[in-house]
């Protein structure tokens, strides 16, 4: 199988040595996303809700460009720089998803780029054509 660069300019472009995402088969593997907003590449807010909500919606932009969907996600890795966080994490992911809902992993992190409060990475398999 061939690999596949996904990319949108209704999510940040990358800013380092990397895609953000790469499909393979009906994989689709989604590199870490920030709350950068797309069009002036600036961080959102200081606010945790606004930059968690930033984050899911740039998710579901590059998903879309793989020609999925955000509720086809079967995998989020979390990283917050403060736990405490985390009921804000699920009220907002409840927001953006329904049950089932994917397999999750958070992770407390020391610090994120541009000094961001989450960040958030995952694997998406896209419905079969068949």
């Amino acid at each position: 199988m061939s690999k596949v660069i996904i990319s949108t300019d209704n999510a940040p472009a990358a800013i380092g040595t990397y895609s953000q995402a790469v499909k393979i088969g009906t994989t689709v593997y989604l590199s870490g996303q920030i709350p950068l907003v797309p069009s002036s590449m600036t961080v959102i807010s200081e606010d945790f809700r606004e930059q968690a909500v930033q984050v899911f919606k740039n998710l579901a932009a590059v998903c879309e460009a793989a020609g999925g969907e955000l509720q086809d996600m079967v995998k989020v890795q979390i990283y917050l720089t403060d736990l405490s966080h985390f009921a804000v994490v699920n009220e907002v992911m409840a927001e953006f998803f329904q049950a089932p809902y994917p397999a999750r992993a958070a992770i407390g992190v020391r610090a994120l780029p541009k000094n961001v409060q989450i960040e958030i990475d995952g694997v998406m398999e896209l419905p079969s054509t068949n």
